[in-house]
């Protein structure tokens, strides 16, 4: 089971990403967001911080579908996100392994080309010795 911690460990261990000050999470590279905290909001309410559900970037309709109809208890959507390449994920319904390879491949669809070159298995080269680097 995952959870906020793991998001925001596994997500700066990734070169050039930045976070944005936010009530949960909210993380950037090339001044692109690819993972942040669900911001509920409900009819009649104000918005609330969701740090137990990530919004993820998918890259488009297609794998956003595949993954809603294959995954229903993990991956959801609501009328807000219709058209967008963006799914809410149930971060207590996967493990670390799965949420490392989910926002790893958002932050790859999101960087430019130059950015994930420097990722190779896991680890940035541009930093002596592979340690992850971020910038702020």
């Amino acid at each position: 089971m995952a959870d906020a911690d793991d998001v925001r460990r596994l997500v700066l261990a990734l070169p050039h990403v930045v976070e944005v000050d936010s009530d949960g999470f909210d993380f950037r590279g090339a001044d692109k967001g690819f993972v942040w905290s669900y911001p509920e909001r409900g009819p009649g309410s104000p918005r609330r911080i969701r740090t137990d559900v990530a919004v993820l970037y998918v890259g488009d309709e297609a794998e956003k579908q595949a993954l809603l109809l294959g995954e229903p208890e993990v991956f959801f959507t609501t009328p807000a996100y219709d058209g967008l390449p963006l799914v809410m994920l149930r971060l207590a319904q996967v493990d670390v392994d799965r949420l490392t390879e989910l926002v790893t491949d958002a932050w790859r669809m999101r960087a430019p080309d130059s950015l994930v070159d420097d990722l190779v298995d896991g680890t940035d080269r541009s930093e002596p010795g592979g340690a992850g680097r971020q910038l702020r």
